[in-house]
């Protein structure tokens, strides 16, 4: 599988967070591979309320201002790890949550993780997809165009896209910057 190239990511983030469904989420880890289908993704934009870049550069957030094509990984709610790919020109403090994954490979790896059995369980939201295919705080900074962890084009034909508002926000909760592939069972929420 072909990782795509960091040109791919120097794009507009909304453009971006839309073409990264379809593509492959894979990580080759010491305990096997695990690979899935993207189905679910949310923008997050330099001057939007929600994105941790919005206010200014921290240590936390200095990874979203480039270079894009690199993962950001943060820890949330005190127990989670979300996953994020770096998007835009470098200097801007812009990312691609990625929210949900359909499974494909590695399936007995993501059950043993997750200790979830349903096929359902193992990817539909953020924090379940990270625990799932094994990314860490030490894939934060991490180049997704080359390593272990990378997304990869798809075969399958361009899916049908479902823009709406992001969900677990309060401050830009109002903007639609989440998408989906229309009528995938694999996504969070509805």
């Amino acid at each position: 599988m072909q990782p795509l190239p960091v040109e791919f990511y120097a794009r507009q983030t909304t453009l971006v967070a839309k073409e990264l469904l379809g593509t492959l989420l894979v990580h080759n880890s010491d305990e096997g591979i695990t690979v899935g289908k993207i189905v679910e993704t949310e923008a997050y934009l330099q001057g939007d309320p929600a994105c941790h870049a919005a206010r200014r550069m921290t240590p936390r957030n200095s990874v979203m201002f480039g270079p894009p094509g690199r993962a950001y990984v943060y820890f949330t709610y005190g127990m989670h790890y979300c996953f994020n790919v770096v998007t835009a020109s470098e200097g801007v403090g812009e990312a691609v949550l990625i929210r949900a994954v359909e499974p494909l490979k590695g399936l007995e790896l993501m059950r043993k993780r997750r200790g979830r059995e349903r096929l359902h369980e193992l990817c539909a939201g953020p924090a379940r997809l990270v625990q799932a295919f094994g990314i860490t705080k030490e894939h934060n900074t991490k180049e997704l165009t080359s390593g272990p962890l990378y997304i990869a084009v798809s075969s399958e034909p361009s899916p049908e896209i479902h823009t709406t508002t992001r969900i677990g926000i309060k401050e830009g909760a109002d903007l639609p910057l989440r998408f989906y592939i229309k009528d995938n069972k694999f996504i969070s929420k509805k």
